[in-house]
Order: C-alpha cells, then structure tokens, then sequence
C-alpha cells in the first residue's frame, strides 16, 4: 500500500523554515492504519522482541498497537516531568532546538531485545536518545523503526551500527 497520500505537509511548522510530514490523515483511515501496524507486526513476529518502546507521541500510537498483536509489553519514552515513577533521562539536539526523553528505571531488564519505534526520523537525535536508554539499562536495540524517514537529514548517521528500517523514505 502507498502510504504518501495519507501523509500530509505542514509548511513552517512548527516553525519557519520546517515542513512537518502529518500523519493525523493516516491515522484517520482505518485501512492505512492498520496497514502499518499489520506490516510492522508481520515484519517482527517471531524475532524474539522482549518489548516495544515508543517516543512521544505519535510512536505511542503505533507502538501500543504493535505491542498488542505481538503481545509483548510498551514501554513509553516521554518528555521530563510526565512519567510518575523513577526515571532515567537523556538529552539530544533536535533540527529546531533541544529536548529530552525519559523512561521509568523499571522499564526494562538487562538482556531485553527492543524495537524502538517513532513515526518519523529527522535529524536522528530522538530515536538515538532512545537507544542510549535502554542501552544504560541493560538491554539490546534490536532494531530502531520509523514510519516516515527524511533521509536528506542523515539520521541513520546517529545510530551507527545499530538497524534500523522505515516504510517511507523522503530523499
């Protein structure tokens, strides 16, 4: 299934000079959205995943989803302040400024094979913030997915060796 059409651009958002790839028309549509967590679920059933992380916020959407036709547990990558129990931070550069992610301490255990997943790569920062948080806590990237790549920012670059895949690549 071509995805494109469901992706929508939003000129200098969310600020002047951006143009931020939309997925809320994807997700308005019940074929394409089950499209992609279909696909993604083909694409990691039986790859011996132990847990599915997803970045705020719309990785919560397809990682949940995911999580819940492989059955493995989710664990949510969120801004500062929004998780209630202990947690561990990192830091990264966004294209347009800095921010930080945190999981809770407990997320995961040492050995935990995780498919970290976000809708979009840019720049590489988010989905490398994520990997060095697991990695602190013990557990190995299986793989690192997005659902949009905007492959003329380099993200890849940021995760070195680690895998990684997309369903959508912007050159």
């Amino acid at each position: 299934m071509d995805l494109r059409p469901y992706i929508r651009d939003i000129p200098d958002f969310p600020k002047p000079g951006i143009i931020f790839k939309d997925i809320t028309p994807l997700l308005a549509d019940p074929q394409a959205f089950g499209y992609v967590v279909s696909h993604l679920a083909q694409r990691y059933a039986g790859r011996g995943l132990s847990r599915i992380l997803g970045v705020e916020s719309r990785g919560f959407v397809f990682g949940a989803a995911l999580a819940r036709d492989l059955r493995l547990p989710f664990i949510p990558a969120r801004k500062p302040g929004k998780l209630p129990y202990k947690t561990i931070a990192e830091s990264y550069d966004l294209e347009y400024g800095q921010a930080a992610l945190e999981i809770h301490q407990d997320a995961l255990k040492a050995g935990d094979k995780v498919l970290i997943l976000d809708d979009l790569m840019a720049t590489g920062g988010t989905l490398e913030a994520c990997c060095k948080l697991v990695e602190r806590l013990g557990g190995q990237v299986l793989e690192v997915a997005a659902i949009i790549e905007l492959a003329f920012l380099n993200g890849r670059a940021k995760l070195g060796a680690r895998p990684f895949y997309s369903m959508i690549v912007y050159e």
